[in-house]
């Protein structure tokens, strides 16, 4: 999956598998090589990947296909794998009753 999408964001930038390797470091033989899923790079090359991109890692991954990262600003809060898709329009409700109940 990675190689795909390393594929797609490098073809988006308009850049070369020589550019890319310029900018990450490395050399182009590694570029073609994980874009054609031959090699996966190693996880300090992943991180370098998606900040440039400006894309997750669960991205590249194929994990999720939101590309956009989490800011590091942004709260999340995980639901229990197993909680009723019917009662979110009443949990988003009550955060906006939180949000509201705390400006006043």
């Amino acid at each position: 999956m990675i190689g795909e999408r390393l594929y797609e964001l490098r073809k988006d930038a308009q850049l070369t598998q020589d550019d890319l390797a310029a900018i990450l470091n490395i050399n182009k033989h590694s570029i073609s090589s994980y874009e054609r899923d031959k090699s996966e790079p190693p996880d300090a090359i992943k991180i370098a990947i998606a900040e440039y991109f400006n894309v997750s890692v669960d991205y590249l991954l194929g994990i999720t296909n939101n590309p956009l990262p989490l800011s590091r600003e942004e709260q999340v809060v995980r639901l229990p794998r197993n909680f009723p898709k019917k009662y979110l329009p009443e949990l988003k409700n009550y955060i906006d009753y939180l949000m509201y109940k705390s400006k006043n």
